[in-house]
C-alpha cells in the first residue's frame, strides 16, 4: 500500500533551484520516488544534480533560464512543452535572499527578491497550471498535476533585515491558496512547504552570527537546524497520492519551531 500511495513511477517533475540545498534534495527524493526530472539552471555547468538523479534509475534534464529575467521565465514551460515533455509535478524552490536594514533597503534589491521569488513562482503555476489543465488525470497518482511552492517561515513572521523576502515568502502562500482553490476541484493540487532554519548556503550569514544562530537553536524543540534531506519526504507526499485530500496548504517543516 505504501508503495502505491508514495509512487510517482513514470511522472515527470519539472524542478527550480535544484543545483544545491533543499531543491537538489528534493529533486533526488522525486526521483527516488520514480519521477523523472526537469532541472531549470542558470547554466549547465553544474551536473551534481543531474548525475545523482541518473544514478538512481531516472531521466535528467536540464534547461538553462535566468528566473531574475521575466522573458526566459515566460518562455520556460512553453520550450520545455515544445520539446514533448510532460509536466506533471513542478516544484518552484529557487529563492535569493538580500538583507538590509529597512529604513535603507534598497528598491532594487526589493524588486529583485519580489522578481525571483514571487513573480517567477507566479508565473511557472500559472503556466504549468495551464498545461495540467489539459492532461487526462495520471494513471498513478489519480490527479491532473501536482505544484509544490516553497515558502518559509516568514510567511508567518516578519524576521529581521529581510522585508522583501518576507513580503515575497508571504505572497507565495497566499497565491498557493488562490491557484488552489480554482484547481483543486480539476485535479491539480497546489501545496507550499514552509522551511524552518535549514543549514543551507543561504542560512550562511545566520550560521556564522554565533549568538543568533545560537538563539535559534535554543528555540528548535528538534535540537537541531533542518538537512535539505528532510524535505525529500514531505514533497514526495505532496507530490503524490498519498496527499490526495490536501491542497491550499502550507505544510510547516521546522523541527517544532512555530510550536513554541
Amino acid at each position: 500500500m505504501a508503495d502505491t500511495l508514495f509512487s510517482l513511477k513514470g511522472e515527470t517533475a519539472l524542478i527550480t533551484g535544484g543545483t544545491r540545498g533543499i531543491g537538489q534534495a528534493v529533486a533526488i527524493g522525486l526521483a527516488e520516488a520514480g519521477a523523472d526530472i526537469i532541472l531549470i539552471q542558470r547554466s549547465t555547468a553544474s551536473t551534481e544534480t543531474k548525475k545523482a538523479v541518473e544514478a538512481v534509475g531516472r531521466k535528467a534534464y536540464i534547461y538553462t533560464a535566468d528566473l531574475a529575467n521575466a522573458e526566459d521565465v515566460a518562455g520556460l514551460v512553453p520550450r520545455v512543452l515544445a520539446d514533448g515533455h510532460t509536466i506533471r509535478i513542478l516544484v518552484n524552490c529557487a529563492g535569493i535572499q538580500i538583507r538590509h536594514a529597512p529604513e535603507v533597503f534598497p528598491d532594487a534589491d526589493y524588486r529583485a527578491v519580489m522578481g525571483v521569488n514571487a513573480d517567477t513562482v507566479f508565473t511557472l503555476t500559472r503556466d504549468a497550471g495551464a498545461h495540467m489543465l489539459g492532461l487526462e488525470p495520471s494513471a498513478v497518482t489519480g490527479r491532473r498535476g501536482s505544484i509544490i511552492n516553497f515558502a518559509s517561515l516568514l510567511s508567518f513572521q516578519g524576521g529581521l533585515n529581510v522585508p522583501a523576502y518576507a513580503a515575497s515568502k508571504g505572497a507565495v502562500t497566499q497565491m498557493t491558496k488562490a491557484f488552489a482553490n480554482s484547481w483543486t476541484e480539476k485535479g491539480i493540487n497546489v501545496n507550499a512547504v514552509a522551511p524552518g532554519y535549514i543549514a543551507t548556503d543561504m542560512n550562511t550569514a545566520l550560521i556564522n552570527d554565533q549568538e543568533r544562530a545560537a538563539s535559534i537553536s535554543a528555540r528548535i524543540p528538534a535540537g537541531r537546524w533542518g538537512d535539505p534531506d528532510d524535505f525529500k519526504g514531505s514533497s514526495v507526499f505532496l507530490a503524490s497520492k498519498a496527499s490526495a485530500y490536501v491542497s491550499g496548504h502550507t505544510l510547516v517543516v521546522d523541527g517544532g519551531w512555530m510550536g513554541r
